[in-house]
């Protein structure tokens, strides 16, 4: 069986891809196209597809929708912002200062609440914030908050229960770079006489960058389609688009429009990885050149 899968692996690699690209043909591919149908052609009584319109879009434009984007990017953006400052220090504190018997139990219990449904995370929260909760209660009883104060239905709710539930996806590809970090470069920045605060300025940080880089990403794009957290600690105070989105399909019935917001809502983290993407590489080129420029003047001299 070895030797079979060798063979398989360096003569048909693509073999070996089949049931991913299956996958994301089927459940991903396939269903964006119909949603790029439903929003580009106009709903006709007996017909599937109508004529080519951009109605869906502009109805979207004028309307409070386009306000359900940017609140969701913003919370997207606070939420990553937030998790980063939150998980940068304890990535650091696992990956430099703890020993390495004690980093995968300190990782099991980072991880173990993901081991539920965010849906089960969330009512957590509202057993310890409702009126009734438990840290409430204390609040009350401790003289800092009054009678009439509520934690649910706010702002900052959705954002405690949004960080609790995404921080691991920003600890886990910062800790993971950091615990790859060859650590002879904190030592060679020490004999050259710089502190911890200029090591970790000019080297530990750039070299995390990647992780950075990669967990705003982890972060960023689900959190911008998260519906079930701000449903149920903000209640419908706020707008976002994922409820919008299940607003329009399941109670107003308008999938086109409904499909028209899905797409524009998805292009927005798609322009983002892509435009990241594009930046790296300009910067990649950018120091190809300025090192050849270098070897060139390195052999004129």
């Amino acid at each position: 069986m070895k030797i079979i899968r060798r063979i398989v692996a360096e003569e048909f690699p693509f073999i070996l891809a089949c049931p991913a690209l299956v996958w994301q043909v089927f459940f991903l591919f396939l269903p964006v196209c119909v949603l790029l149908l439903y929003s580009f052609f106009e709903l006709i009584p007996g017909h599937w597809l109508g004529s080519f319109t951009l109605d869906y879009y502009r109805q979207i434009v004028h309307s409070r929708a386009l306000w359900a984007i940017l609140n969701s990017s913003i919370l997207a953006l606070i939420t990553s912002t937030i998790c980063f400052v939150l998980a940068y220090p304890l990535a650091y504190f696992l990956a430099i200062k703890v020993a390495k018997k004690l980093r995968m139990f300190f990782l099991f219990l980072l991880i173990l609440p993901s081991w539920t449904s965010i849906v089960v995370q969330v009512y957590a929260w509202f057993f310890l914030l409702d009126k009734k909760g438990y840290l409430t209660q204390f609040l009350y009883n401790a003289g800092f908050i009054s009678d009439n104060f509520h934690f649910l239905n706010s702002y900052g709710t959705i954002l405690i229960g949004m960080v609790s539930a995404y921080l691991p996806f920003m600890v886990f590809p910062i800790y993971a770079v950091l615990e790859r970090m060859d650590k002879r470069f904190l030592e060679a920045s020490a004999d050259l006489g710089a502190n911890g605060r200029e090591t970790f300025r000019r080297v530990v940080f750039p070299l995390s960058l990647p992780g950075v880089y990669a967990g705003f990403l982890l972060v960023f794009i689900p959190s911008f389609g998260e519906f079930a957290i701000p449903s149920l600690l903000g209640g419908s105070k706020y707008a976002f688009w994922g409820s919008v989105i299940v607003d329009r399909f399941l109670r107003s019935r308008d999938w086109r429009s409904g499909a028209a917001l899905a797409i524009l809502g998805v292009s927005i983290p798609v322009m983002l990885v892509a435009s990241s993407f594009i930046v790296k590489k300009i910067i990649e080129i950018k120091k190809r050149r300025e090192k050849k420029r270098l070897t060139a003047v390195k052999d004129q001299w």
